[in-house]
């Protein structure tokens, strides 16, 4: 089996160099670095040998993100099921084993939830390999997050031809005009969702796109719901879902941001292979609970009464606000994007606090759309080099500050140090 690999993959090589020179070059060397570790190395300059690159950092992204997609074909197929019984008047009872981990449920949630990765996939990277040969540069793995990111933030019934749509809009406005992977300032799936939102705003908010079927339904005797517990404190409707299904992502909501068990897993799990950055999550977590309690703080004083349209989201305990809607998905998978996010660490804690500090005043004060968390990242991305601008200002200008206060001793003829201070130099 060894003999047989090593002879694939020298031919792989040998076919890599004959195409050198021609326009399918890029493409053909984004299958081989895919497949196998490129067997070129560094033209000039110094360089650090690392076994750290790009390909295994999109990896570990997309190997944090499996457990929230398998959730997802669950969930799907169990939120369907759910709404249909509790239409005909049953009781909604959560059973782990009788009612959620079905074939039933991965069946249906499988059948719905894989087109949207395949054509987020087939797609952005076509996409990517067509600017590739047009522009003869190489095809980078940046995609491979984007792919999988794409999929689990949008509506389980998202059309795919909107989809598709909304992938090229992405991956060309959002990344390639900027010269591609590495060179972007605005996350791409983040990007591809606003894209979502605006053009097609009725397909992405409302009670009725979160659950499969909820859409085609409408109208019919054999109607359903799907709102969101942002959707009905929208509407200072009560939620009628425990802590608990919030926690662990039993409730409507976006294809894989419900649950936040598993996404505080792969948010662990990314901090401890040094992936993404604990300073931003840390921040934006900080700047959510600050932001919460201000609102909860406003109620208390009742300066906001229950009649007012703004009193579900204000008055909603201000910790609860991380495990619904998306909010925990974009801290972990996007806002630690090391792309479009703050390169510095003092950066990265005002960055990160007010993606979090955000996100919660655009969701209590947008009721037409009660999730805020993709358009603040969305803000901060924009302003990330800003807040990186002023932090090293800030440094050199503490450094030029203890320069000259500094004391120099520099040596005479004699063998003697002589004091002089720094600013006589």
């Amino acid at each position: 089996m060894s003999d047989k690999r090593l002879t694939i993959k020298k031919r792989l090589h040998i076919i890599k160099h004959r195409l050198r020179g021609n326009k399918m070059a890029p493409a053909f060397s984004a299958l081989h670095t895919f497949l196998f570790t490129p067997d070129e190395t560094t033209h000039s300059g110094g360089h650090i040998r690392s076994a750290d690159d790009l390909k295994r950092t999109m990896n570990m992204v997309i190997l944090a993100l499996i457990p929230v997609l398998l959730f997802s074909f669950f969930n799907t197929g169990y939120q369907h099921y759910a709404a249909i019984d509790a239409a005909n008047g049953a009781p909604r009872v959560l059973s782990l084993m009788d009612n959620f981990l079905t074939w039933e449920n991965f069946w249906l949630g499988f059948k719905l939830v894989m087109p949207l990765v395949v054509i987020s996939y087939a797609i952005g990277l076509g996409v990517e390999f067509i600017f590739a040969i047009i522009k003869g540069h190489e095809v980078e793995e940046g995609y491979l997050v984007t792919g999988m990111l794409v999929p689990l933030i949008v509506p389980v019934d998202t059309p795919l031809w909107m989809l598709a749509v909304a992938v090229v809009f992405g991956v060309v406005i959002g990344k390639e005009v900027f010269g591609g992977t590495g060179m972007n300032i605005l996350n791409p799936a983040l990007t591809i969702r606003a894209f979502l939102f605006f053009a097609y705003p009725t397909w992405m908010s409302g009670d009725k796109v979160w659950v499969h079927g909820a859409v085609e339904r409408t109208g019919t005797p054999d109607a359903i719901s799907g709102e969101t517990i942002l959707g009905s404190l929208a509407q200072n409707s009560s939620y009628g879902y425990s802590t608990s299904d919030m926690f662990f992502g039993f409730i409507p909501g976006s294809v894989g941001e419900t649950s936040a068990f598993l996404i505080l897993l792969g948010g662990l799990f990314l901090i401890f292979s040094k992936i993404a950055s604990w300073r931003i999550m840390v921040s934006a977590v900080i700047g959510a609970l600050v932001m919460g309690l201000i609102f909860n703080g406003i109620v208390d004083m009742g300066w906001i009464g229950e009649g007012s349209s703004f009193y579900g989201l204000m008055n909603f305990e201000f910790w609860k606000h991380l495990i619904v809607g998306g909010l925990a998905f974009g801290i972990v998978y996007m806002a630690t994007d090391p792309v479009t996010g703050s390169q510095t660490n003092r950066g990265k804690w005002f960055y990160g606090f007010l993606i979090g500090f955000l996100s919660v005043m655009i969701r209590v004060f947008n009721p037409a759309y009660p999730e805020g968390v993709f358009l603040a990242i969305l803000l901060m991305n924009v302003f990330a080099p800003t807040i990186d601008h002023y932090v090293v200002r800030g440094n050199v200008k503490r450094r030029l500050n203890r320069l000259k206060t500094a004391t120099i001793y520099p040596r005479t003829t004699d063998g003697k140090a002589e004091e002089l201070k720094a600013e006589t130099v």
